[in-house]
Parts: C-alpha cells; sequence; structure tokens
C-alpha cells in the first residue's frame, strides 16, 4: 500500500510540474483530482477521512476573500491597476519594481491566488502593448504575490490555517513579518532587474522521519516557560512564512505559480518548470536566508 500511495504522489507532482500527463486530456487541476479520487479508491483514504481532513472555517474565508475579490475584479479593479502601472511613463526596471511592490500589496490583503487569477491576463495583454517580454513580468507577479501574502494572515490558504489554528495576533504577525517580507521584495526585484536589463527590455525567459533511537535517552531539560514562549512565538511566525516563502521554490509549490503558469500559457507564453526555477530557487533560498536571519536576531535580542 506504501508503495501505491508513494508512486500516485510521484505522478500526481510529475503532473503537476509537466501540467499535464501525457496521452490525457487533464490541466493540473485534473492531475490533483485524479491523484485524490486514487487514494480513496485504492483504499489509502476513507471518504470520511478525506472531509474531515479539510478545514472548513478556512475555507470559508478563503470563500469570503474571493467574493469580494470577484466584486473587485467585476467592477475592474484589477484590470484598473495593471493598466496604469503598465501604461505609466516607467522605464522597464521600474515597473518591474512596481509591479512588485504594488502585487505583494494586493496580495497581503486579498490573498495572492486571487490577485495572480485577476491580474495575469491583463498583465500579459499590456507588455505586449508595450512591446515588452511579459516573461520576467509574469515571473515577478508569481513570486511577489507569495512573498507579499506572508506579509498577514488573511494573505493565503495556509496562513490563515495557521492563524486560526495557533490562535496567532494579527498585527504583531504583521509587524513581525513585514522585515522579512519587505527584504524579500527586494531581492526579487534585483533578481529580474538584472535580466531585463541584459536583454534591452526584457527577459525571452519534508525531511524523512527520524530513525528510532536505540541507545539510552538523552537527559531532558528542565521546562523554561519563557524560553518556551519565545520559541512558540517565533516558531507560529516561522512557520507561516517559510510555508509561503517556500512556495516560490517550483512551479507546484503554490496555487499562485500554477494560476500564473496556465494563464500565461492560454495567452502564448509558455513558462516551464526550468525557466521558473532559475528565479524561484534563487529567491525562495535569498528570502529564507533573510528571515533565519531576522528571526535569529528577534531570538537573540530577547535572551
Amino acid at each position: 500500500m506504501t508503495q501505491a500511495i508513494v508512486a500516485v504522489f510521484c505522478i500526481v507532482y510529475l503532473g503537476m510540474i509537466l501540467g499535464g500527463l501525457p496521452h490525457l486530456q487533464l490541466d493540473r487541476t485534473g492531475v490533483a483530482l485524479l491523484g485524490a479520487i486514487a487514494l480513496i479508491g485504492m483504499e489509502a483514504l476513507s471518504l470520511e477521512d478525506a472531509a474531515r481532513s479539510i478545514h472548513l472555517p478556512t475555507l470559508i474565508i478563503l470563500f469570503a476573500f474571493m467574493v469580494v475579490s470577484a466584486q473587485m475584479r467585476l467592477g475592474g479593479f484589477y484590470d484598473w491597476v495593471t493598466l496604469r502601472l503598465t501604461h505609466s511613463a516607467l522605464s522597464p526596471p521600474l515597473l518591474l519594481g512596481a509591479l512588485i511592490f504594488v502585487v505583494a500589496a494586493l496580495a497581503a490583503v486579498f490573498s495572492n491566488d486571487i490577485v495572480c487569477l485577476a491580474v495575469a491576463p491583463v498583465l500579459i495583454d499590456a507588455c505586449r502593448e508595450r512591446k515588452l517580454d511579459p516573461l520576467p513580468y509574469l515571473l515577478a507577479l508569481a513570486c511577489a504575490a507569495n512573498i507579499g501574502s506572508a506579509a498577514t494572515l488573511i494573505g493565503n490558504p495556509q496562513n490563515m490555517l495557521i492563524g486560526q489554528t495557533l490562535q496567532l495576533s494579527f498585527a504583531g504577525y504583521f509587524l513581525d513579518a513585514a522585515a522579512p517580507v519587505l527584504a524579500g521584495l527586494f531581492v526579487v526585484w534585483g533578481l529580474l532587474v538584472g535580466r531585463v536589463r541584459a536583454r534591452g527590455a526584457a527577459v525571452a525567459v519534508a525531511l524523512p522521519a527520524p530513525a528510532p533511537a536505540t541507545g539510552p535517552s538523552p537527559a531532558r531539560a528542565a521546562l523554561d516557560r519563557w524560553q518556551s514562549a519565545k520559541g512558540l512565538a517565533v516558531g507560529g511566525l516561522t512557520l507561516a512564512l517559510v510555508s509561503t516563502l517556500a512556495g516560490n521554490l517550483f512551479i507546484v509549490g503554490s496555487i499562485a505559480n500554477i494560476i500564473v503558469v496556465d494563464a500565461a500559457a492560454r495567452r502564448g507564453v509558455p513558462i516551464s518548470w526550468r525557466c521558473h526555477a532559475r528565479v524561484g530557487i534563487p529567491v525562495t533560498l535569498a528570502t529564507l536566508a533573510l528571515t533565519a536571519g531576522y528571526l535569529a536576531l528577534r531570538m537573540a535580542a530577547g535572551a
């Protein structure tokens, strides 16, 4: 059974990376749904267990934001913002920076997936009107949406889940997350702007379970409530930040990435997993390093 589950997992992730499976008319959503059906069909997971794995409060919050954002989309808000940016007199490098910070601000409030869904199609068309290659701007959209969404507890589904489960303070989390998020946005701009300038106007572009202990158990330290409280506080923050920032690593790391890639493909701008990884991997490593350094300073200051 374990081998079958691993096989399903690998096939699903391969399909998510490639955008589909050979000889099957399925997109990434279809591949994921097929994998879930396979697990239930082979009785690796019962239908009741599958239903219980859904966190209803998070889905309700996400649905509420989708309703609000849908109203804004129907009202032309996202189109207006995107067109104001792309039709401005900014040079391509400055346009890239403006896009990154505007998208990050929107994702922090209205959820990264929704922002990518609304902005990507308009962005592609607007870039073509300006004779700009849309690829670097689409990569900037996906990365900035992921990083910006880490700034608040309502920026993405995982933050919503973590915030509700751990009862985190909205304002407290924002104040802690703001610095690494801001630094991460500058990293994205720095990585992409060099490629923009180099090409003139655009770029054509889980840890295994620990082994059981065989020797005597090490001595356990006495509980230190102050140190434990600090660790937990930094850990609600660490889990939310890292789970979001790591989403930039590969296309399958977040729904926002998949939305941008699919929207680009429908408009004839293919983004391969290699192309995304060339930006996503350094962005992820840099932002995680910045976050680790920031949290280490926080813990040292409170020691």
